[in-house]
């Protein structure tokens, strides 16, 4: 991972999303410092997923102003989509369970190449590209806290033989395979037993302090976090209901549009 400088910080003041059901969430304030941990904390449908959607430019924000790396919110939703990534978000990240973690990190892997790779890249001897390739699959995967070796199969252990914090590690080491500048992680603590998000919120700790800005999505926020943003439904601005699938779906649609 590159140094600190290269993480992304993230500012939002009176930040909001607004569905066809009503506001999914608004009036989120938000300074975070490239490299920090941000925990965005909050009941299941309180919209906690559609704000780090927002973040990373997935999802188009109703009103309030934001910007990541000085990137403004909406204006500049594509460029924001470049430099970050996502994690373990149902219906948007979804695992194969059929295929194998080798088979994911090697789909990762040409996916890569073949949208992030500059012409003077594709000009190298294969032998450099393939090393390159493999020395940042590694990386990832070591910054995911992924030990191939310990699964019950090596790499070719399927994903639906993963234990849940072995799914998460995998979402996150792919999504860092990309480098970016940051990376939202949804469901973050969801069904680990406290051991488990303990290890967790350590990976995040290190992910963040290796450069990359982390917004991870969590239940009840950890020390370990430098920002925490509140999505309870206590807050005046805050709203209980969840998007369907549709509703999601339509808003992720309009990044296309961006």
């Amino acid at each position: 991972m590159d140094g600190p400088e290269d993480g992304a910080a993230v500012s939002a003041a009176g930040f909001g999303v607004k569905g066809p059901r009503g506001w999914v969430f608004r009036g989120v304030d938000i300074d975070a410092a490239p490299g920090a941990l941000v925990a965005v904390e909050g009941p299941s449908g309180s919209g906690r997923t559609c704000l780090v959607l927002a973040l990373t430019g997935r999802m188009r924000p109703a009103e309030g102003t934001a910007t990541v790396a000085g990137l403004r919110l909406p204006k500049q939703m594509s460029a924001v989509r470049r430099v970050s990534a996502l994690a373990h978000v149902p219906g948007v990240t979804d695992l194969d369970p059929a295929l194998t973690v080798a088979e994911h990190i090697r789909e990762r892997a040409l996916l890569q190449r073949r949208f992030d790779g500059s012409l003077r890249a594709l000009l190298r001897p294969r032998s450099v590209r393939r090393a390159e390739a493999r020395q940042r699959i590694d990386t990832a995967l070591a910054a995911a806290g992924l030990d191939l070796d310990t699964l019950p199969k090596g790499p070719r252990t399927a994903v639906r033989d993963l234990e849940r914090v072995e799914a998460l590690r995998l979402s996150l080491a792919l999504a860092l395979v990309g480098r970016p500048r940051l990376i939202a992680v949804d469901d973050a603590d969801l069904k680990l037993a406290d051991a488990e998000q303990t290890e967790i919120w350590k990976q995040l700790r290190a992910v963040a302090a290796a450069g990359t800005t982390v917004v991870a999505v969590c239940s009840q926020a950890p020390d370990e976090a430098d920002v925490v943003v509140s999505t309870a439904p206590a807050r005046p601005t805050a709203v209980t209901t969840t998007p369907t699938d549709k509703e999601t779906a339509d808003a992720l649609a309009e990044t296309g549009r961006a």
